[in-house]
């Protein structure tokens, strides 16, 4: 009797604004790819050719002044495009799915920076992710003013994206949400010192993957 496909992997990559998380998520997919594994390296929002045009909607601003329900709302329809015509279809194929940002962002940002009640995250949460939940998320800390000037040297003069451009509590806040979620899920999430250089920053990854997937 001939073996089935065995079910891939899917770990997610967390935190504020100049944490690094697509860059590590990004050496993630590089590493298990040199180490035999098939490898979806994607993105939130984003990450389906549906998603990536809502991705423009959201990052530009437009959908701002309607409100964070809003926000979330659409958050979560591109969430369901990118599970459903992606994620779902490289785990079954048994491919490692690394996804820059998932559900916690919406938790985070939407939820408990800008007061959509958690009740309301959750059903979309249910709607959306269902079951699905990431083996492993990496949320990578580092103090807002740090993360924020990391950002504005990557992005060398051009505008800042919707978040970015958020006063600096506001992305205190956003930390804060991000530690509290680990600390409301260790089973799933480990934080990891991203003030730490890029290359320590990935050993940390790298050996909590071993432990804990084995790949």
């Amino acid at each position: 009797m001939q073996r089935g496909v065995e079910i891939g992997r899917f770990i997610t990559f967390e935190g504020g604004e100049g944490s690094g998380k697509s860059t590590q998520a990004g050496i993630l997919a590089n590493r298990l790819s040199r180490a035999g594994r098939a490898v979806l390296a994607t993105r939130e929002p984003g990450g389906s050719p549906a998603a990536e045009e809502i991705r423009e909607v959201l990052l530009s601003g437009q959908v701002a002044p309607l409100g964070p329900l809003a926000e979330a709302v659409l958050f979560s329809v591109a969430r369901a495009d990118h599970v459903d015509n992606a994620i779902k279809d490289a785990l079954q194929e048994g491919a490692w799915v690394v996804c820059d940002r998932f559900m916690d962002s919406t938790r985070a940002y939407q939820g408990a920076t800008a007061g959509v009640p958690r009740g309301i995250i959750n059903a979309l949460e249910r709607l959306t992710v269902g079951a699905l939940a990431p083996d492993i998320t990496f949320i990578l800390d580092i103090p807002a003013e740090e993360g924020l000037a990391r950002a504005q040297a990557r992005a060398e003069g051009a505008e800042p994206d919707r978040f970015e451009g958020q006063e600096l509590m506001l992305h205190e806040r956003v930390r804060r949400a991000f530690l509290d979620i680990a600390d409301e899920e260790p089973a799933r999430c480990v934080v990891v010192d991203a003030s730490q250089p890029e290359a320590m920053v990935a050993e940390d990854v790298w050996e909590t993957v071993l432990q804990r997937l084995n790949p």
